[in-house]
């Protein structure tokens, strides 16, 4: 056998998930295969097992990775601190603007996995739950009622799906300008000039671009 360098970067456990995140997001889950991964990498086969036991564990990794990021950071963003619900919603905003919070075609690959997959379907939908509540606690924190908290939760994670669903174009100053309005669409409530310049803040710093 070959002696595997374990420090080439190639033969990380990153450098795997990442590859079967790029095959995942790209052809789906059936084109997801350890001789694939392998050559796409360079590597042999073997090294894929010094990693996982076997390709049901490379998915349940990148399951368990989405897991934590896109369901687990929405709700600590829902559950960070905010004066206001303006406030609480730009939190929350930070998630679609921002791939290292929230991964929008990690999330719409795992949704179309599912709909042949049971088991997943069945996490996607605790998942999907995790996520109203949070967002529907949210509201209730700012004191509206439970029927208008449900349905404006809804009325967000319906928004959002469609958003990547349908793999939107916009460029990335249309969406930051669009946001303010978004916001008083999902709330009923006008942000403040600081609620708007702290999320914009941001935003342009992290993109470099130039603050109005």
């Amino acid at each position: 056998m070959n002696q595997i360098d374990m420090t080439d970067p190639r033969t990380t456990e990153a450098a795997w998930l990442k590859a079967a995140y790029d095959v995942l997001t790209e052809s789906g889950v059936e084109a997801v295969k350890i001789m694939p991964l392998a050559k796409r990498l360079g590597l042999t086969r073997s090294g894929f097992y010094w990693h996982f036991k076997d390709r049901d564990a490379l998915l349940e990794a990148m399951i368990g990775h989405w897991e934590a990021k896109n369901t687990g950071i929405l709700v600590a963003r829902c559950n960070a601190y905010a004066d206001s619900i303006c406030e609480a919603v730009f939190n929350l905003f930070d998630c679609w603007l921002d791939d290292a919070l929230f991964d929008s075609r990690l999330d719409l690959a795992i949704r179309n996995w599912a709909r042949n997959d049971p088991a997943l379907q069945a996490r996607l939908a605790q998942s999907d739950a995790r996520r109203k509540a949070a967002i529907v606690g949210m509201f209730l924190r700012h004191g509206y009622g439970e029927s208008a908290a449900d349905v404006r939760a809804l009325t967000m994670i319906y928004t959002q799906i469609g958003y990547f669903s349908m793999q939107v174009s916009e460029s990335r100053a249309q969406r930051l300008a669009r946001m303010p309005d978004y916001v008083e669409v999902f709330t009923g409530q006008t942000p403040t000039r600081a609620d708007i310049q702290r999320f914009m803040a941001r935003h342009l710093d992290r993109a470099g671009m130039n603050r109005p």
